[in-house]
């Protein structure tokens, strides 16, 4: 066979072919990603035992306790037991470039990313006409009606099927006149607002603190390595 070219179904691909299809099917930019995080890790080691450990965990996750299923799986998917190796191995170094690099900066970072990472929940009616949302705006304070009833009846938002009710969302997701009234609030207080054509009732809910924990961390690593690599890819 000749080893400038390869067989995929009834088509051979000439080595001169292969970076315009990459490109044709938009795969030139993912084999940009995946050098350049070749090239990361290349230092990155990993024991024989955290090697072992990682194939298992890969196959426990697939619930592939069996000698005979793994190999069927293997055999579904195209795989061998080395390619499995090579791709955990490759994912923990991935880990521990990541744990090695931007390990000791999470905390700064949480901390400077928490507004954004806090979460809300939140009722909203929203119209376009003023003198609607003053109207409902008079009501709400009056109690004359809940908050749920009239979202369902006036509000133009999506919302309204659920009486107005959001959340609980990051505060990152919301629109920057938004948030400010959200932070400034407190729970149950009834809070008119505008932006461009709609005018808006907002009642903050609850207030929900992102917490650094565990999931947190896995989440911020994750994020300035995404953030490294797109520079990286400039």
């Amino acid at each position: 066979m000749n080893t400038n070219t390869i067989q995929i179904a009834d088509r051979t691909i000439t080595a001169s072919e292969i970076i315009p299809l990459l490109s044709d099917y938009q795969l030139l930019s993912k084999l940009r990603r995946e050098l350049i995080i070749d090239r990361a890790i290349e230092s990155v080691t990993i024991t024989a035992s955290e090697a072992a450990s990682s194939s298992e965990k890969f196959y426990q996750q697939r619930g592939l306790k069996l000698a005979g299923d793994r190999l069927t799986w293997l055999l579904q998917h195209g795989l061998t037991s080395q390619q499995v190796k090579s791709l955990t191995v490759r994912q923990l170094k991935i880990e521990k470039f990541k744990q090695l690099t931007w390990g000791d900066k999470l905390q700064h970072y949480f901390i400077r990313r928490k507004q954004q990472l806090d979460r809300v929940v939140f009722s909203i009616i929203k119209t376009e006409k003023l003198d609607l949302a003053q109207e409902l705006y008079f009501r709400l304070q009056a109690n004359e009606e809940s908050f749920a009833d009239l979202a369902q009846k006036y509000s133009q938002g999506s919302e309204s099927i659920v009486g107005g009710f959001v959340g609980p969302i990051e505060l990152g997701n919301l629109p920057p006149a938004l948030v400010q009234v959200l932070i400034t609030s407190q729970p149950k207080k009834i809070c008119p607002m505008s932006q461009g054509e709609w005018q808006m009732i907002i009642r903050l809910e609850k207030n929900i603190p992102a917490k650094f924990d565990d999931s947190m961390r896995q989440r911020l690593l994750n994020e300035l390595f995404e953030l490294w690599l797109s520079k990286k890819l400039a």
